[in-house]
């Protein structure tokens, strides 16, 4: 069933901005189940009221329909343990079990919500979860929310928080051959560059969880030709942090990283998020089978929620180093066992 149903999702095209005809049949089918109310739609993202009044804790399980643009060599298919597909890890594989959950003939005693969302792999601020969340009263009145991102079934907590920053350096064009004519962007970006080159990561610890805060530049433009002395020079810098600093500071060293010279634009800041060890529910879900308690050093929608006052965590049976490659699979046991253990921790916190 899980491995029938992962294979149909695969089977949907939904490469990011593109989710609507997966979000049109997720809706088409969750429809047909006895739903605690109707389903709410925003856009490319549906709010599925499963349970209401179970005298349990309100929770919700997310995930976004959208995967990225990849190479795959064959169609969706299953080869012994594993299921070939875009998105099979990340996170159709998520999806997977909140469609079980859904289609299930017995149903926790939880307040439980489903939210399938549009865009997660783009940038921050065009991500579906925004406005959905801005938009749906009863969804942000939620105690607690999964992320089932992929994480081999082990509970990551928190997240790392992301920045983007363009950095442009000018200069003026000049014959390569009279180079003192011009002055070379190029050259200009090199004392930046030492400097990023030089920077250790840096070690944090909260919670007894440990973060890497990084920065690399990522891409780099400019030049107009290769006999011309550039006047322009652009470098992307990614800043990842973890849940110890908040976007003001990591904005303000940033900038002082940069230094004067350069013009600066931010493009994209994703606040971390907190990992709330000592919380009940993130306690139960850690005695419910997972296979081990790590920090999520990548970003993810968590953060989002930890914005609102709302705890909440990764928890899903994809293949996390599968996200985003060529071929991109996941385990086909890997699932089975996510559910129970999602399954075991809905009773465990469920109303006694």
């Amino acid at each position: 069933m899980l491995a029938e149903t992962l294979r149909w999702l695969c089977e949907v095209a939904s490469p990011i901005g593109e989710e609507q005809e997966l979000c049109d049949r997720v809706e088409e089918r969750v429809s047909a189940l006895p739903l605690a109310a109707p389903i709410r739609r925003y856009g490319d993202s549906i709010v599925v009221p499963l349970v209401r009044g179970s005298g349990g804790p309100r929770v919700a399980l997310v995930g976004h329909l959208d995967v990225v643009r990849t190479v795959h060599d064959g169609p969706v298919r299953i080869e012994g343990d594993r299921l070939y597909g875009p998105g099979a890890a990340d996170m159709k594989s998520g999806l997977a079990l909140m469609l079980a959950l859904a289609h299930a003939t017995e149903r926790p005693a939880v307040d439980l919500t489903l939210v399938f969302y549009a865009r997660e792999e783009g940038p921050y601020a065009e991500n579906e979860l925004g406005p959905v969340l801005e938009q749906d009263d009863e969804l942000r009145r939620v105690e607690f929310a999964v992320a089932l991102e992929p994480s081999d079934n082990k509970l990551q907590l928190g997240c790392g928080g992301s920045v983007h920053a363009t950095v442009r350096f000018a200069g003026r064009t000049a014959h390569s051959a009279r180079p003192w004519q011009g002055d070379n962007a190029i050259h200009k970006a090199a004392g930046l560059l030492t400097r990023l080159a030089a920077l250790e990561p840096e070690r944090v610890t909260v919670d007894g969880l440990e973060w890497a805060n990084v920065t690399s530049a990522t891409l780099a433009s400019g030049g107009r030709g290769r006999n011309v002395i550039p006047d322009t020079f652009e470098l992307n810098v990614n800043r990842r942090f973890g849940p110890d600093r908040s976007l003001d500071v990591v904005l303000r060293e940033m900038t002082e990283l940069f230094g004067p010279e350069p013009e600066v634009v931010f493009t994209d800041k994703s606040p971390a998020a907190p990992p709330l060890r000592e919380h009940p529910l993130v306690q139960s879900l850690a005695e419910s089978g997972v296979l081990a308690v790590e920090p999520k050093q990548a970003w993810t929608d968590v953060a989002r929620f930890a914005a609102l006052g709302i705890a909440a965590v990764n928890f899903g049976p994809g293949v996390q180093a599968q996200a985003h490659q060529r071929n991109e699979w996941t385990s086909v046991d890997q699932l089975e066992v996510g559910r129970r253990i999602l399954w075991t921790w809905l009773e465990r916190i469920g109303a006694r």
